[in-house]
């Protein structure tokens, strides 16, 4: 499918509420609390400016205005390092400032991932986009969203991340029914099911947070009924257009995942996450990863 405009924008919903980091979150956007030294927002658009989209689109909601304060300059704490000679940390808070060019739109009721993604639909226009989720990342060696751009230039449509997980874990995610291409790790898919008991479920690879969306799915997105949770569910969306033609838009590859995948979204594996980052950090683990093999050492 030659002349298929190229994806430059990416879509960041970060409108949730973070109810299982109470009582943190409770003034906190979930999507700022920290990974070792650096907020879990900022790993989420430092990968799509490494797969190469710099026009990002933050889609916010009420008490999130620390996002904006993150990628926004910082004049007083800026003079207070100058005055200290403290470039080291001057230039870590310039870092976010600098990745990209920011945008914000507010979803002002949460009505679920599809209504946060249609909210995106007057900044990106028609054009395909990406679509990352703001509470999960995937390691910055792990060039997943650059694949899956180099996937939607090859087949045209839309573009998920697939990953196999486990059948106790199926029912916290969208599961996908899929048939080979003839391109290695790269799958059809046929049908979504959102967060199916797992007989139910039609294979055991689950939708991940990464998404390359024709912009044929805001259509779709305007016309699909509330769904599980009584919210509009990208999910849906996505499973229609895998139905469509390809010269409305339609059709849904899969992109299978087996990199490593962090979610921050949950508790425990958001401690994973930071003890991980910690232990990869030369400047971090000199001190803290002998702390940590003797503190497990002496657990009785």
């Amino acid at each position: 499918m030659p002349n298929k405009p190229a994806v430059t924008k990416a879509v960041i919903p970060a409108a949730g509420l973070g109810t299982r980091f109470l009582p943190a979150t409770k003034a906190i956007p979930k999507e700022m609390l920290p990974v070792v030294d650096k907020p879990a927002i900022q790993y989420v658009v430092e990968e799509a400016v490494a797969a190469g989209l710099r026009d990002i689109l933050l889609v916010t909601g009420r008490a999130k205005g620390a996002l904006e304060d993150h990628f926004d300059r910082a004049p007083e704490l800026e003079q207070a390092l100058k005055a200290k000679g403290d470039d080291e940390r001057l230039a870590r808070i310039w870092e976010p400032t600098e990745l990209a060019t920011v945008h914000y739109t507010r979803q002002s009721t949460p009505r679920g991932l599809g209504h946060a993604v249609l909210c995106a639909a007057h900044h990106v226009g028609d054009q395909p986009f990406a679509v990352l989720l703001g509470d999960d990342f995937i390691h910055p060696s792990d060039p997943l969203l650059r694949r899956m751009i180099e996937v939607r230039d090859q087949f045209g449509g839309s573009v998920v991340a697939l990953m196999q997980v486990d059948s106790d874990q199926i029912s916290q995610y969208g599961a996908a029914a899929i048939e080979p291409t003839s391109t290695d790790g790269v799958v059809t898919v046929t049908d979504l099911v959102e967060k199916p008991a797992p007989a139910d479920a039609p294979s055991n690879w689950i939708i991940i947070g990464r998404y390359v969306c024709d912009p044929a799915v805001f259509r779709v997105l305007e016309s699909t009924p509330p769904g599980r949770g009584n919210e509009i569910q990208l999910t849906d969306a996505l499973k229609t257009l895998a139905q469509m033609p390809a010269s409305e838009g339609g059709g849904v590859r899969g992109v299978q995942f087996r990199g490593r995948r962090f979610d921050t979204g949950n508790p425990v594996d958001y401690l994973r996450t930071i003890i991980q980052f910690a232990v990869e950090r030369r400047d971090v683990a000199a001190e803290f990863l002998p702390w940590l093999r003797k503190y497990l050492d002496d657990l009785p």
